[in-house]
């Protein structure tokens, strides 16, 4: 009887456990599943990346940042505001933006666009330029909005239209001449195919200029072809402008809310990271008239809420001193590219020695180069990627130690053959960094000669 009781209670707990696990496992696949608005997104470049380079330990170009320190007052400002004898410096501050750095940003963005704007009502400071580009898209995409994306593009623009309910339509930049170095001037977007993707249902554009990661700075006939059809369409434009202060002469950084009639349908974003060589203190900010601001204010305020005091008074600071001298060629938004154009045209010597063929930027920090040459000097018969550059940058951080980043995961999957060609590197590196990446590449490519 204890036998017959202990096997019948054994077989209870079992059929409990059954259920329990099935029910586990319903709830895991289905009520507990990704929501579907983020389904069918594809991994991190960025994730996979940064493991790859803790793993292989490569002289990493790939992601873009700079590895030197940034302006001293800057620091020195996040310092003073973090000791500050006030307690309420390190306490919350106003949600759309602490009142200081809006002056500032209102102060230096009235100046460069021509008209006074309003430091409480037409700018939001936000975590980053990322989280910019989110209330904006939350904020004005709705159910079956589309949204222009230009390829490549920066790969967070895709998920968050689809998470906003809207739909993607995509037009590619592409090289007007291949096979030598060219200029990001040279890679174009045909104006016929531009026009097809606006209809009635599209709700927003998206420009990235100066544009990573290609380098290209829009020219005013460009911007002025993509204004002409916002205007004509009614559609919104998101000016994505975080590299406004790198543009190399002789080219000129136009912001298309200057153009006639575009303030009243514009958008601009700008980073702190970017504008002060700061990409770890997550500082970003949206600037545009008050009824398109109001949106993102909504989104802002039940996300995030507010960002860091100290963080916010120091680029408050940087900026009061940087207006200071804005027409000085000390003013680090001045010096910046006059710094890192010489960066750029040493990496791109280094990378035409070995046999790539560089696109020269005319602004940001990031250089593609065409490696499809060095293709018979490279074994990628070990790398499973479907994607050439994915194989071909994984390959060179194992076996070369030099680390770039495969274009392809900054196009949409009918287009991402036309970055398989290609390689991005970050030249915003110390001297000695860039000196190193070009003995690492002409050592492997001497190596290859010899064999």
């Amino acid at each position: 009887m204890l036998c017959h009781r202990s096997t019948f209670l054994g077989r209870s707990i079992a059929s409990q456990y059954t259920r329990w696990t099935l029910t586990a496992r319903a709830m895991s696949t289905n009520k507990f599943d990704l929501p579907s608005r983020y389904q069918g997104s594809t991994k991190s470049v960025w994730v996979e990346y940064i493991q790859l380079a803790l793993q292989y330990k490569p002289l990493n170009l790939g992601q873009g940042f700079p590895d030197y320190h940034a302006p001293k007052y800057a620091l020195d400002a996040l310092a003073a505001a973090a000791n500050s004898p006030d307690p309420l410096a390190n306490q919350y501050t106003r949600g759309f933006g602490h009142p200081r750095l809006v002056q500032a940003l209102s102060r230096m963005y009235s100046g460069l666009v021509g008209r006074t704007i309003n430091p409480l009502s037409e700018v939001l400071v936000t975590v980053g330029a990322y989280e910019a580009l989110y209330a904006t898209i939350q904020g004005h995409v709705d159910q079956g909005d589309e949204v222009i994306i230009i390829e490549p593009f920066f790969d967070c623009y895709e998920p968050m239209v689809k998470a906003a309910g809207g739909v993607s339509r995509f037009i590619p930049l592409v090289p007007m001449v291949t096979g030598r170095t060219i200029s990001s001037e040279d890679w174009k977007l045909d104006p016929l195919e531009l026009a097809k993707l606006f209809n009635e249902k599209t709700k927003m554009i998206i420009i990235n200029t100066p544009h990573n990661p290609l380098g290209k700075v829009m020219s005013r006939q460009e911007l002025q072809m993509v204004a002409d059809l916002c205007k004509k369409w009614d559609v919104l434009c998101v000016a994505d402008e975080v590299y406004e202060h790198m543009v190399y002469e002789p080219y000129e950084h136009v912001r298309i809310c200057t153009l006639p009639d575009m303030w009243e349908r514009t958008i601009t974003i700008g980073s702190a990271g970017k504008t002060f060589s700061l990409t770890g203190w997550k500082i970003g900010w949206a600037y545009g008239p008050e009824n398109l601001m109001r949106n993102l204010q909504m989104v802002h305020q039940n996300c995030v809420y507010t960002c860091a005091t100290p963080i916010q008074e120091a680029i408050a600071v940087g900026f009061e001193k940087e207006l200071n001298q804005l027409s000085s060629p000390e003013c680090y938004f001045n010096s910046i590219s006059k710094e890192l154009i010489t960066k750029r045209d040493y990496m791109a010597r280094f990378l035409e020695d070995i046999g790539m063929h560089p696109t020269i930027p005319q602004g940001g920090y990031f250089m593609i180069a065409d490696w499809s040459k060095l293709a018979g000097q490279v074994d990628l018969s070990g790398e499973t990627d479907p994607r050439r550059d994915y194989r071909f940058t994984k390959w060179m951080t194992k076996n070369v130690g030099l680390q770039g980043i495969p274009p392809s995961a900054f196009y949409t999957e009918e287009h991402k053959s036309l970055g398989e060609d290609f390689v991005r590197y970050c030249f915003f590196k110390r001297d000695d960094t860039l000196e190193q990446a070009s003995n690492i590449l002409t050592e492997w490519k001497n190596k290859t000669k010899s064999k």
